[in-house]
């Protein structure tokens, strides 16, 4: 792994809940994610893996197709202390700016906050002018559709959006980024260790996306089972086919600083979900 502890540190200008330092390695700028120390009522929980969650969920998005932002699984001595680390590489520069979704719904509707509930979201997406409507609406269900995979708890609105080229005013979809809230990380190996093949399948099944719909976080697997939804069931029938289990299983396993029990974890919990979307993908033929 890459020791990032004697790169170039930048004062820092990104936003986010996690521990981060800006960091220059070999002339390239990465916003590098720390394993957050966390308190939890009741629990003996010391840091979360979000630096696995970020690399690993990054990494399956791009296995799928999806242009990502780059994230490199590296080390950091801090005290004396090594900490594994998920460097994520800035995919903008001088020309092009990344404007959060969070940011349009701001410009939408001045009469109401935008937050996550889905119609909202999707009524900025259908009134605003600066993008386009129907491509947006396609890699938006795709993107929810991978959530969905790794169990991404936290797209939220400023989780995902565009890149702004400021001498063309072109305006795209961005890479995906921010990952961390995937694959359970607040589970630690003496946990992951204790669920039998029942409990597995539940925590799979029970996943939450932030996204709302009539006030109540959605649900992916019921939602997607439902089949209600047109534009996410076309997003199932278009990207299914890029869905390479054994490739993501794979690539889990070569993953050297995660445990085995951690690695079994992560690629049941995939595996679980992958199942869930091949039969409705099946249905949807």
């Amino acid at each position: 792994m890459i020791d990032f502890t004697n790169a170039i540190e930048e004062f820092n200008k990104y936003k986010g809940s996690e521990k981060k330092k800006t960091l220059i390695y070999n002339h390239k700028k990465y916003l590098v994610k720390f394993p957050d120390p966390i308190q939890v009522k009741n629990k003996n929980i010391s840091y979360i893996n979000n630096a696995f969650s970020e690399y690993i969920g990054s990494n399956i998005f791009n296995i799928c197709g999806f242009k990502t932002q780059n994230v490199i699984l590296g080390k950091y001595y801090y005290n004396g202390k090594e900490k594994i680390v998920c460097a994520c590489e800035d995919f903008t520069d001088n020309e092009n700016i990344l404007y959060e979704f969070e940011n349009l719904a701001l410009s939408i509707n001045p009469d109401k906050k935008i937050e996550t509930e889905l119609n909202d979201i999707m009524e900025v997406i259908e009134e605003s002018k600066m993008i386009d409507t129907k491509s947006t609406k396609q890699k938006f269900w795709n993107m929810f559709i991978i959530d969905s995979l790794i169990g991404n708890t936290d797209r939220h609105n400023g989780n995902w959006g565009f890149l702004l080229n400021k001498n063309t005013g072109n305006v795209i979809f961005s890479p995906i980024y921010d990952c961390g809230s995937c694959l359970n990380p607040m589970l630690e190996d003496e946990q992951i260790a204790k669920l039998n093949e029942t409990e597995l399948k539940n925590l799979a099944i029970n996943t939450y996306s932030c996204l709302k719909e009539n006030g109540k976080k959605i649900n992916y697997i019921f939602y997607i089972k439902q089949m209600e939804n047109e534009e996410c069931n076309n997003a199932i029938k278009s990207l299914f086919s890029n869905i390479n289990i054994d490739e993501i299983k794979t690539f889990i396993d070569s993953i050297d600083c995660i445990s085995k029990e951690r690695k079994y974890f992560y690629k049941k919990m995939v595996e679980q979900r992958y199942d869930i979307l091949k039969k409705i993908y099946e249905k949807l033929k």
